[in-house]
């Protein structure tokens, strides 16, 4: 079973083991028996974050967003489109910097909307900006291509 994927489920927290041989458009949380994936992006807080980063297999992007923040607000649709696309390859989640203010300034977030690729518990990728749904598939399709090439793979 070394091959099954860890994934947070969005509902109860819980760490979940999918095996490669089940599709995980299907899965379903052992704990709470909620849908793994629902094409939505998941509100996060400290916790969630790092529970999400920390224990994912699969790889994690952060839309870190403020509701007073006009370019956030416009954003969101866009995100939340983009979420019913890369699921369930990629977990969205939406980080409000107002209720994580320590979190944002470890992650050195200095402008908003500011997009996280995760990946291994790693920032594998950072945009500062709006971006249409297209726009953030492509980027972020483009940040997992790099992440898992030979070259970023090797470690110091």
């Amino acid at each position: 079973m070394s091959d099954s994927h860890q994934i947070v489920c969005g509902h109860c927290g819980k760490i979940n083991r999918l095996p490669p041989e089940r599709a995980p458009e299907g899965a379903r949380c052992g704990s709470c028996h909620q849908s793994m994936f629902t094409g939505h992006p998941l509100e996060v807080d400290e916790e969630g974050f790092g529970r999400h980063v920390a224990h994912s297999d699969i790889p994690v992007l952060v839309d870190v967003w403020a509701p007073w923040c006009g370019p956030c607000r416009a954003m969101a649709p866009m995100f939340e489109r983009a979420a019913q696309q890369l699921e369930p390859k990629v977990r969205l989640l939406k980080l409000n910097s107002d209720n994580a203010p320590t979190l944002s300034s470890r992650l050195g977030i200095t402008g908003i909307p500011t997009l996280l690729l995760m990946r291994g518990g790693r920032e594998v990728a950072r945009h500062a900006g709006a971006m249409d749904a297209r726009s953030i598939i492509a980027w972020t399709e483009a940040g997992l291509t790099r992440s898992s090439s030979p070259q970023q793979r090797r470690m110091p």
